[in-house]
């Protein structure tokens, strides 16, 4: 099936996440190793057989990964390539080019503050992006599009998509929520404790933190984790940051969205 969906001039968005699961046939949400390369041969075989060329970006992508067995590509690499119906995951890249746009977009689309973007509140998020890109689409379509991308992004299957899931988007170079991944922070408020020294009570006493405070915990967070965070960075990931914050202050469930797997029970903002 896979193999007939590459031979197509346009790809629709259900067929793009058929192909992706395809290839990502251990389920981590990148298509690497023997993966990719068996990716790059039968999307060469399937190209020859339509009777079509490889298109450019093709070519480039091939050229780049055919004897890098090392390589993974994720969602945002794969849409580049094919000839996606609308390529609508793209236009999300192209309105929501750095970290802090995207967490003000999350700000505005999680309405009610959950820390996830449920169904009805992911379908507003592609319905607006779909009218400022200027994109024809009906209700049934937009259907397709929501479907498609909670399939995607939600990795634990939960019908919501939280922030790390949605990031995925971003650009690894803009995304420093990876960064965090990498260095181990998105776990748990006693794992983060016990293995960063961050006491978050005594940080947060009013229940948030203001930019200072984020400031000094983000300084604290580079010093113990070099390889990883940048100190040069910390103006970026605070910005990013504090556009989750309500009127300057940021509230402890939000800071958990950011470094903690597992949400950081905590007084609701009055």
């Amino acid at each position: 099936m896979a193999n007939a969906y590459l031979q197509g001039v346009e790809i629709s968005a259900s067929q793009f996440l058929d192909i992706f699961h395809h290839y990502d046939k251990d389920g981590n949400g990148y298509i690497e190793g023997k993966e990719l390369q068996s990716f790059i041969k039968e999307l060469q075989q399937a190209r020859k057989q339509a009777g079509l060329e490889l298109t450019d970006q093709m070519k480039a992508f091939v050229q780049e990964y055919e004897k890098n067995t090392d390589a993974k590509i994720g969602i945002v690499e794969l849409v580049q390539i094919l000839p996606t119906e609308e390529n609508f995951l793209l236009f999300f890249r192209q309105q929501l080019k750095s970290c802090a746009e995207f967490m003000q977009a999350w700000r505005c689309y999680d309405a009610d503050h959950s820390g996830y973007i449920e169904a009805d509140e992911l379908k507003n998020f592609l319905k607006d992006l779909l009218q400022k890109a200027k994109k024809p689409y009906d209700e049934k379509k937009l259907d397709e599009y929501t479907h498609t991308t909670l399939k995607i992004f939600d990795s634990n299957h939960d019908g919501k998509l939280c922030l790390a899931e949605m990031a995925r988007l971003l650009p690894d170079e803009e995304n420093f929520l990876l960064k965090f991944q990498v260095g181990g922070y998105s776990q748990s408020k006693s794992e983060m404790e016990s293995e960063n020294q961050i006491d978050l009570d005594s940080i947060d006493e009013n229940g948030y933190m203001d930019e200072n405070e984020l400031d000094a915990l983000l300084k604290d967070l580079c010093e113990k984790n070099k390889k990883v965070l940048e100190v040069n960075k910390i103006p970026t990931y605070k910005t990013a940051i504090m556009a989750l914050s309500d009127g300057g202050k940021l509230y402890r469930t939000e800071l958990a969205l950011v470094l903690c797997a597992e949400d950081i029970s905590a007084p609701a903002p009055l």
